[in-house]
């Protein structure tokens, strides 16, 4: 009995991060299909529809980011954008273009200092991991600017989070 209790009392007392990324246009470990990787692979550079559930309650903003870690030494960001409004449920495909994210989202500067999606443009030689990650914040403006560095606002992000999601698909340039 004494068990039983103490089990119950740590799963009540254990924080569950429940929430849930997905897409329609990629999943974990599959490639991106053309049209969401860069003109040089034929590709158009649109961003993918994001869907999530699960968002804690606490949460009064949510952020989006793309991370390449196998670009170069340091990785490359290809997306960054805070802000977005918790009871927002995902992102149309293409809402990485400049003007197309939700009402009152911040559109952060990607590796490439621009605030947009930029696509995947690996060089030839090897699979590159695109970490899309989506992050539950318990404030309603990141702490963050335009003049960071997008690495940054990343580990801001990652250290403020107060749950997190991710789907990584993958791209190789042939």
């Amino acid at each position: 009995m004494r068990f039983a209790l103490a089990a119950l009392l740590t799963l009540v007392a254990t924080p569950s991060f429940a929430m849930e990324l997905t897409s329609s246009d990629v999943t974990d470990g599959t490639p991106f299909a053309t049209k969401f990787v860069c003109a040089k692979f034929g590709g158009s550079s649109i961003s993918p529809a994001l869907s999530w559930s699960g968002v804690p309650a606490g949460a009064k903003s949510l952020a989006v980011t793309m991370f390449d870690p196998d670009a170069d030494t340091a990785g490359f960001w290809h997306w960054l954008a805070a802000d977005i409004p918790p009871a927002t449920t995902g992102l149309a495909q293409g809402a990485g273009a400049p003007g197309k994210m939700p009402a009152g989202t911040t559109a952060l500067p990607n590796g490439a200092r621009q605030a947009s999606y930029a696509a995947p443009c690996p060089p030839p030689g090897k699979p590159h991991h695109y970490q899309i990650t989506l992050y539950a914040l318990p404030v309603a403006r990141a702490d963050v600017t335009n003049m960071m560095k997008a690495a940054d606002i990343g580990a801001w992000l990652d250290k403020n989070a107060i749950d997190k999601a991710r789907i990584t698909p993958v791209y190789e340039a042939k």
